[in-house]
């Protein structure tokens, strides 16, 4: 989306339930991540049953990005091919998932600008 993100609502009160826990189903980065970011934005009461899937994607695609810079540490970014050297194919795949999680965090408020943006608020 192109342009000026919307500012997202403030909390009026903290949250009286529990931050959720990761889905059992997520990676093992994926749930670092989700520990990382759930509690952030359960303590601004953005954590709700219409933005946990966009979270579960967002950690996902952190998890793509962790994973793929483990395998291209291990193999290196350029690899042999039987044509010559070749960009690693786990390259073109973080690049993608870089990418969306970007995207990602700044649906989820996340992103650096955002924290700026609410300190200033809060100031």
């Amino acid at each position: 989306m192109r342009g000026r993100k919307p500012d997202l609502p403030e909390m009026v009160d903290p949250p009286k339930s529990r931050c959720p826990s990761p889905p059992s189903w997520l990676a093992p980065h994926a749930k670092a991540e989700w520990r990382r970011a759930a509690p952030e934005l359960h303590r601004r009461n953005l954590l709700q049953k219409d933005t946990v899937a966009t979270l579960e994607s967002y950690c996902t695609a952190i998890a793509q990005v962790r994973e793929c810079e483990e395998i291209m540490i291990r193999d290196g970014r350029v690899i042999e091919t039987d044509t010559g050297p070749k960009r690693h194919p786990a390259f073109s795949i973080q690049s993608s998932a870089m990418r969306e999680a970007r995207l990602l965090a700044a649906e989820l408020g996340l992103t650096p600008q955002r924290r700026g943006k609410q300190q200033v608020d809060d100031g």
